[in-house]
């Protein structure tokens, strides 16, 4: 199955509820297409890689402090499926999706100058957790790129937020992109 690499405090704000949406311009290695969903299905790979207290917004730093798995190993304890995506590119849009995900307006300003001419990837997403799977870490997962492959079938989990507030959410989402 596909894997994203995120960072540890966005996969714990998703796999809180805390956050739904993430924003994505895709990794150095990735420049020449930008980010690109290559599924709508995919785990969810936690890193530690650039996360710092100032790229998030006070109420989240708490999940700065998620447990780092044994040295060589990483743990993946959940997945998610993609409901709905955008490309955003203006200043009103960027602010009304901040309710939606954890990062600090200074970071993701920071993103959208990165490659100014590319807007960001909104994407929603419905988060599941999983019995945690614990992984060797490859030499062909170091890098900054978006996408890992992981040789295990398909999972099945436990939705984070109910259906309704899943759909609540997402209606909200929609209309802030409109």
């Amino acid at each position: 199955m596909i894997m994203l690499k995120e960072w540890s405090t966005v996969v714990g704000a998703l796999e809180s509820g805390e956050q739904c949406v993430i924003l994505r311009k895709g990794g150095i290695m990735e420049t020449a297409s930008g980010f690109l969903l290559e599924s709508r299905r995919f785990l969810l790979y936690p890193t530690w890689e650039h996360q710092t207290a100032a790229n998030i917004r006070e109420p989240y730093r708490a999940h700065l402090g998620r447990e780092r798995p044994d040295s060589g190993t990483n743990r993946i304890s959940s997945y998610a499926e993609v409901l709905e995506e955008a490309d955003v590119s203006s200043d009103r849009t960027i602010e009304r999706l901040e309710r939606f995900h954890i990062w600090s307006s200074e970071y993701v300003n920071a993103r959208r100058q990165w490659q100014p001419e590319r807007p960001i990837k909104a994407v929603f997403l419905k988060t599941f957790r999983i019995e945690p799977v614990t992984i060797p870490i490859l030499g062909e997962y170091a890098g900054c790129k978006s996408w890992l492959e992981l040789d295990i079938g398909p999972c099945s989990g436990r939705q984070v937020l109910d259906s309704a507030q899943v759909e609540s959410r997402l209606k909200e989402f929609r209309e802030a992109i409109a």
